[in-house]
């Protein structure tokens, strides 16, 4: 029989709590996009697009293959949350920028993630302060050939991407049923 040591039994201590953090937070990323009717990954968009991004840049930014960045641009266009322009110093290439319209539910959807944030609820300022130095201290930056989008949860953002958006009617927003309340 195998016995651990204190300091191995504290670190699966820590391996189980990251990962029920992981999965609440998973959990509350589906329930916010689901109250306001768009896929994760648009959100996430979103969230990354707080200034025109070129398109590859923000494939990098999602870990996720150019091809998949298209669909996503064209999910951001058919909402009227982003246009694609050219990038004035190379007009090759293509980049996103938000519409007002974007920006605007871009800004409405923080504010509800920010909310549903467990370390803002369990933790002063100053500890969410270093809580960010140590996730920082653990984050190893990805190399180059890991596009960390594997191929099955490329296939599962996919098969959402299929679904159409939820477009608001005329005089409608996008804000989620809860804020109506």
């Amino acid at each position: 029989m195998h016995t651990r040591s204190g300091e191995d039994l504290l670190d699966l201590e820590i391996l189980d709590a990251v990962a029920g953090l992981f999965a609440r937070l998973v959990g509350e990323g589906e329930a916010l996009a689901k109250s306001f009717g768009l896929p994760v990954f648009v959100i996430k968009a979103l969230h990354l697009l707080d200034a025109p991004l070129a398109m590859k840049d923000l494939g990098r930014k999602m870990h996720c293959d150019p091809s998949f960045i298209t669909g996503i641009a064209d999910a951001l266009e058919k909402q009227g949350l982003a246009v694609r322009e050219s990038d004035p110093g190379d007009r090759r290439v293509k980049r996103l920028v938000l519409t007002e319209a974007g920006a605007d539910l871009r800004a409405r959807i923080e504010d509800a993630a920010l909310a549903r944030t467990p370390w803002r609820q369990a933790l002063s300022q100053d500890q969410r302060a270093s809580l960010l130095t140590f996730l920082r201290a653990m984050s190893l930056p990805m190399s180059e050939t890991d596009t960390g989008c594997p191929a099955e949860e490329v296939s599962n953002l996919l098969a959402s991407a299929a679904a159409p958006l939820v477009a608001p009617a005329k005089g409608r927003d996008l804000a989620p049923a809860a804020a109506a309340r």
